[in-house]
């Protein structure tokens, strides 16, 4: 919840100008840890707190794979995702500061975003296997040919996450509107650059919406998991509601307040990617394998048929 949550913080300091609000790093400024009395210093200043307590939090999951009954010495899986977890967050802080450092250029900024993606990824899987018993692991959620289908989705999903983010990068709000302070902008297209990338966001989204839309289907056609199905219906509900506010916010000229809620909506979406493949469980061997796991019998073999 705590590695979500900074998500939404961290974009809510960018939208409203303040992502230069503490202008140095680890300190607030050159000469003082505390940060002035002014809005935009004292926003980026709670985010960094907040950073705090996502870090506790991080390290008592880890502690937690240690303290866990029955101990076993096969949950070493739990033990490496939970240490993934303070070292990402470590890792945040350095890439966090550098942005501050490099005045908010678009690739550091970018890559702060995309290491909170991947991190999540490591916390759900951390969550979904401590709720298993190792034996469990094995059991797939789909045939193989729905799993592989699953997996091409999340692929396509992050690429939505990266051409959004980078879309992102180009437009207005750059994230030092409070302090007055230029921030470089992605120009590749010159004045086209936003609109190219916005175009190619949204070709790329709808085609990830239909694709969604025909893995619910297929799921449920071959008789997947209730948890896969169910997943898969929540993330057509959310990318449809993430198409609505991605028109919106293009037509009223990117407004602060839906592009927070459009960031909001795709880090949920980005999880329920997540879920759906974990769903979906390993890549059976074959589709006899998955009858055999789901507990059917066997198709007969055809009876030879007597020749004269």
């Amino acid at each position: 919840m705590s590695l979500t949550l900074i998500v939404f913080s961290g974009a809510a300091v960018r939208l409203t100008g303040s992502g230069l609000g503490c202008s140095d790093w680890p300190r607030c400024t050159s000469s003082s840890l505390r940060p002035p009395l002014n809005t935009y210093s004292l926003i980026e200043f709670s985010n960094r707190i907040f950073v705090v307590l996502v870090t506790v939090t991080a390290l008592a999951a880890w502690l937690g794979t240690y303290l866990r009954r029955p101990r076993s010495p096969r949950r070493r899986d739990l033990r490496l995702l939970g240490a993934s977890l303070p070292l990402g967050v470590l890792a945040q802080a350095v890439i966090g500061g550098e942005s501050v450092l490099y005045k908010l250029a678009p690739v550091w900024v970018m890559a702060h975003y995309w290491l909170s993606m991947v991190i999540l990824v490591a916390a759900f899987e951390l969550w979904h296997r401590s709720r298993l018993e190792p034996e469990d692991l094995g059991r797939p959620g789909a045939d193989r040919w729905t799993v592989l289908y699953v997996r091409a989705l999340v692929v396509g999903a992050a690429a939505v996450l990266v051409l959004g983010s980078i879309a992102t990068a180009a437009g207005p709000h750059a994230g030092a509107s409070g302090t007055g302070q230029l921030v470089h902008r992605l120009g590749w297209w010159g004045a086209e650059t936003l609109r190219r990338l916005v175009v190619a966001h949204g070709l790329l989204v709808t085609s990830l919406g239909l694709a969604t839309i025909g893995a619910w289907w297929a799921a449920r056609r071959r008789g997947a998991g209730e948890e896969l199905v169910r997943t898969l219906t929540l993330l057509c509900l959310l990318l449809a509601a993430q198409g609505l506010v991605g028109i919106a916010q293009y037509a009223l000229a990117l407004p602060t307040e839906i592009v927070w809620v459009h960031v909001v909506l795709a880090t949920l979406t980005w999880i329920g990617y997540v879920h759906a493949w974990v769903a979906a469980g390993p890549l059976p061997r074959s589709r006899r394998r998955w009858r055999e796991r789901q507990g059917s019998p066997p198709r007969p073999a055809p009876r030879p048929t007597a020749t004269r």
